[in-house]
């Protein structure tokens, strides 16, 4: 395409999903204009100040696989200040057992990295050792993108496989939890098997974690923002979209906010399924009602700040009790004394409207249980952030719901981590899914696709 109209592209929507479409558009020669609804960029993982403090709405992970978000923050200048694990190593502690467990690997080939960590591992028996390698091996021999594994859920797979509930509470939901937002009886079959397979039984390293060791809004907004700035992408935040439609002679698309009128040859939406489902022209999906089933999970996630350091760990797991994963955010937030601990709750629809004081009340003896250090700790501040819409539900089915990122009509595509990435929704499955839009926009457009930034069977 040669005209300036066909070389203009609009992306809805500033999250990941949003910005990683942009920078490939923009990196490929178009000129791209991204609108953000919102004051900020990055969607759900994104920061905020109170009082001294730069906060983290929620606890957010990586794995050495995720080569999609890598890209993003290599593409942000972002590498250095969210490293990986030189080697998978996870503490869990087991506060009704007094015992100290680790999950880590070594340096031999799958699936031998993590034989002897298992066999050390003191929160499974003898028997549930055995039973966990069987059913990894089986495990390891589906394929995450058989249509009938998604209709499945994937603790009846476990309990079919021999899996104890002790060896599905200490190992199977402690990754599970953390990673598909769902319990394994709430889970489908393919998107478990997505994850532990290219997680713990793909590459001996892949499931060595990485975090942010500065606040998310120094990466997702402040170095994104610069970043697309460079690139030539106009950025508009506070723009609400209220309409896109095709346009006029001249123009594939028109995309309308409050305050202008934008007209573009494609345009990527990348915003939540609802929200699509009430911006998408008649026409656009065969069935667009669709988009309405996708269900949402929470998350909350509990800040507590003492006066003194209570863990040497950089974060933790727990079993046995309510606290999922505990994190030590007092570097990355700007606290000068003493440690905060950020605790990432998903599943977390029972106490997704409890009030603070209830869950207060709660945590703190739970921390103090885990860590006789904050037994004699004054407890400084507490405060809980809250996503009601953390992530879509990973529910059995949930696969036959999720659009790819081509629509019926010429120049409109999706993107956001809902969308068929065959990930669940994590940073990685928004990055794919604004790389997989862009490079189906370009496609679409004529123009060389770029070359791909992550491997299609991971």
């Amino acid at each position: 395409m040669t005209t300036a109209a066909a070389r203009e592209a609009v992306v809805v929507g500033g999250g990941l999903a949003g910005t990683a479409a942009a920078l490939a558009l923009a990196d490929a020669g178009l000129r791209v204009t991204l609108l953000e609804g919102r004051p900020r960029l990055g969607g759900l993982a994104f920061s905020f100040q109170r009082g001294g403090l730069t906060v983290d709405n929620g606890q957010h992970v990586y794995l050495r696989c995720c080569t999609a978000y890598r890209w993003f923050l290599d593409r942000v200048d972002g590498t250095a200040l969210a490293p990986v694990q030189d080697r998978l190593d996870v503490p869990v502690l087991d506060a009704g057992r007094g015992r100290l467990g680790r999950l880590r690997r070594n340096a031999l080939p799958v699936p031998l990295h993590l034989g002897p960590s298992l066999a050390r591992y003191p929160h499974l028996s003898l028997a549930e050792k055995a039973a966990v390698g069987r059913a990894a091996l089986a495990l390891r021999r589906l394929d995450p993108a058989d249509p009938a594994l998604d209709r499945q859920d994937f603790g009846s797979w476990l309990r079919r496989h021999g899996q104890s509930p002790r060896a599905v509470a200490a190992l199977w939901d402690l990754v599970g939890v953390a990673t598909l937002n769902a319990t394994a009886d709430d889970a489908s079959l393919a998107l478990a098997a997505k994850v532990f397979r290219t997680g713990l039984l793909s590459d001996a390293g892949a499931a060595d974690i990485g975090w942010a060791h500065v606040p998310l809004g120094e990466l997702h907004h402040t170095r994104a923002l610069t970043s697309l700035d460079k690139a030539g992408v106009r950025t508009v935040l506070r723009a609400r979209v209220r309409s896109v439609a095709p346009g006029g002679e001249g123009a594939r698309w028109r995309v309308e906010t409050g305050d202008e009128t934008l007209t573009a040859d494609t345009v990527v939406l990348a915003v939540p399924p609802a929200e699509t489902h009430d911006l998408l022209p008649g026409g656009a999906l065969d069935e667009p009602e669709k988009l309405t089933r996708i269900g949402t999970a929470p998350i909350i996630n509990i800040h507590v700040l003492y006066d003194r350091k209570v863990v040497r760990r950089p974060f933790f797991t727990a079993l046995d009790g309510p606290v999922q994963w505990v994190f030590d955010r007092t570097e990355a937030s700007g606290l000068d004394h003493g440690q905060y601990l950020a605790l990432s709750q998903s599943t977390a629809q029972a106490e997704i409207d409890t009030p603070v004081a209830d869950l207060r009340a709660r945590y703190l003896p739970e921390l103090e249980r885990l860590l006789p250090a904050a037994r004699t700790a004054r407890v400084e501040d507490f405060f809980v952030t809250r996503e009601r819409t953390a992530t879509f539900a990973p529910s059995p089915g949930v696969g036959a719901l999720r659009p790819g990122p081509a629509t019926r009509l010429p120049g409109l595509h999706l993107a956001g981590a809902w969308t068929a990435t065959g990930w669940p929704a994590t940073m990685e499955g928004a990055v794919r899914s604004g790389l997989n839009a862009a490079s189906d926009a370009l496609g679409a457009l004529g123009r060389p696709r770029p070359a791909p930034v992550f491997d299609e069977a991971a």
